[in-house]
């Protein structure tokens, strides 16, 4: 499968979960434009609200903290990351990797902690820019012979929106 631009990557991903969040029985209000600030998507359950940020990926990882690592090492950078967002967001990771173009994304759906949790106990522990869905690190990398992996519970489930509706909506 060739790849395709990042743009076009962006705008299935947000596709993709507003149609996912739908298909679930939410309602869904949808921010047009890329990079939009904070979040995507707004997903409404009862009085109660969700702010979704959708990250699209190709190739395995989705890149977050990397702006945030000026003159700081990985878990100082995660730390700033986590306080840049209010505590309603949650992030929906859509990634097309390995995916034909008549074929679902495979879409995890996580809070910011808990992402930030996963990003310093990669590599080892040294800590990382890319969530990555499931990576080995070589035996060259800082991680060597570990393996950092999206949990199983991320995968988007009904149980698993409930659980992000009651505890962050």
């Amino acid at each position: 499968m060739k790849k395709i631009s990042s743009w076009h990557v962006g705008v299935a991903a947000e596709a993709y979960a507003a149609a996912v969040f739908a298909r679930y029985g939410y309602n869904v209000s949808v921010q047009y434009g890329a990079n939009q600030p904070e979040y995507d998507l707004i997903a409404v359950s009862g009085d109660k609200v969700l702010m979704i940020s959708v990250k699209g990926s190709q190739d395995g990882g989705w890149g977050l903290t990397q702006n945030y690592k000026k003159s700081c090492n990985y878990h100082d950078a995660i730390d700033k990351w986590l306080k840049a967002h209010h505590k309603k967001t949650i992030f929906c990771l859509v990634q097309f990797q390995n995916t034909k173009p008549d074929e679902m994304p495979r879409i995890y759906i996580a809070s910011p902690y808990e992402i930030a949790e996963m990003l310093k106990s990669s590599a080892g522990g040294r800590g990382e820019t890319v969530l990555r869905e499931n990576h080995t690190w070589g035996s060259r990398a800082a991680g060597k012979g570990t393996t950092d992996k999206i949990p199983d519970e991320w995968k988007i489930s009904a149980e698993r929106l409930e659980y992000m509706f009651n505890t962050y909506g």
